[in-house]
């Protein structure tokens, strides 16, 4: 194979280098260990993965060619293989290979492995749909590789990324001992009731800067995608089972946060119990649901769950209209609080964290008659500024990462 069939990589590689910003890192951008042998970062389409890989690239290498980024929805691999990639790459000097939409390659996980055993000093970074069940589809990998799972803009993010006030995460625990001093301090030098409502609306995937009019129409086009491109080149699913998930996401988009009726559910779309949580299983994966159960979601097997909730408030809006205002609150509140906590359905209140911390949500009237007497129990509340005792600013929760 001659050289020059690289040439349109390399330029393709160089150009996204040079168009990438570096003024805004996601949270996981630091947390991330970027000398480890093989690294995957998987997450919902839409949340910034690829924009981290670049950005790392464009400020780690001063020789741009000890690295190599390419998408593997590229059309240059429909006549080309990536282990072919590999062994031009290492031969030339490379040492440090970024594989973007690794899902879309065929059978990557058995190429991967032996790009791990053949080239034992090459570093591999690959990002991929967070449809992919890594722990059952990896094998060997997963003792090779560490993975991250990369979500959307939180409040805290969104509030950096606009250019309006900048703070470092807070643990659960500053929040829950410290957030009436916090939110005082954060309310002093903006408002954060107006940029709340913003960000709910339109703030949880990096490229709103980019589509603001378009923005809905948008997410709807994600939706499809997932459902459509990423779905397929993850599972064996018939065009049947897509035209069900999206009628299963229509009807749950409606009747969110309340758990609908799933005999009902799945006599609408025509399947089975079986099947039917199948589908959620994936809708869930995808992030265009989440599902919350009695059960810890690292020990639940497939079961019903107690309450279905859009994947978050963006999605409801764009999806659902005028969403009602408690569903939001409560997606809102259980999107802040996954990434890093252990969320469960309580016999009591709206969410259990950790096992330990009893929640619930609703507008700055929300009363505490129904977990009054609970230990360790506090109220999310909206449209509030600054919280006092176990009321809690429902904002503040968007500070978690």
């Amino acid at each position: 194979m001659e050289n020059s069939s690289y040439n349109s990589l390399y330029q393709s590689y160089y150009r996204s280098i040079e168009r990438v910003s570096t003024t805004f890192h996601r949270y996981l951008f630091d947390k991330i260990d970027w000398s480890s042998h093989i690294i995957g970062i998987r997450g919902e389409r839409g949340v910034g993965k690829t924009t981290l890989i670049l950005q790392h690239i464009k400020e780690t290498f001063e020789d741009l060619d000890k690295a190599l980024y390419v998408s593997l929805d590229n059309m240059w691999f429909a006549g080309n293989t990536l282990s072919d990639l590999v062994e031009y790459f290492w031969t030339h000097g490379g040492s440090h290979l970024f594989l973007d939409e690794v899902h879309r390659y065929p059978k990557w996980q058995g190429v991967l492995k032996n790009i791990a055993d053949e080239y034992p000093e090459l570093h591999v970074v690959y990002t991929s749909s967070s449809i992919l069940k890594m722990e059952q589809k990896n094998g060997d990998m997963s003792r090779r590789q560490i993975v991250y799972t990369m979500r959307g803009l939180s409040f805290r993010e969104y509030l950096e990324f606009e250019g309006i006030y900048k703070h470092g995460a807070l643990s659960l625990e500053e929040i829950l001992t410290s957030h009436s001093r916090l939110s005082a301090s954060i309310s002093s030098k903006i408002k954060p009731l107006a940029c709340w409502e913003d960000y709910l609306r339109r703030g949880f995937y990096p490229f709103y800067k980019h589509d603001a009019a378009g923005y809905d129409d948008r997410l709807k086009e994600i939706v499809n995608t997932v459902l459509m491109e990423d779905l397929t080149s993850v599972e064996d699913v018939s065009y049947i089972t897509i035209m069900r998930l999206k009628k299963m996401l229509s009807i749950i988009a409606e009747s969110v946060p309340q758990t609908p009726n799933m005999t009902d559910l799945y006599q609408q779309i025509g399947t089975t119990r079986e099947q039917g949580l199948k589908l959620l299983g994936i809708l869930d994966r995808a992030g265009l649901l989440m599902l919350l159960s009695a059960e810890s979601k690292r020990l639940k097997q497939l079961t019903k769950p107690d309450k279905i909730l859009m994947g978050n408030a963006n999605l409801m809006y764009a999806l659902c209209g005028e969403s009602n205002i408690g569903a939001v609150r409560e997606t809102a509140f259980m999107c802040s609080v996954a990434t890093g906590h252990d969320v469960t359905y309580p016999p009591k209140g709206d969410f259990l964290l950790d096992g330990k911390y009893l929640f619930e949500v609703g507008g700055r009237k929300k009363s505490f008659e129904q977990i009054k007497d609970v230990e360790n129990s506090f109220l999310a509340v909206d449209d509030t500024e600054i919280g006092h005792g176990n009321r809690i600013p429902l904002w503040m929760f968007g500070f978690l990462y």
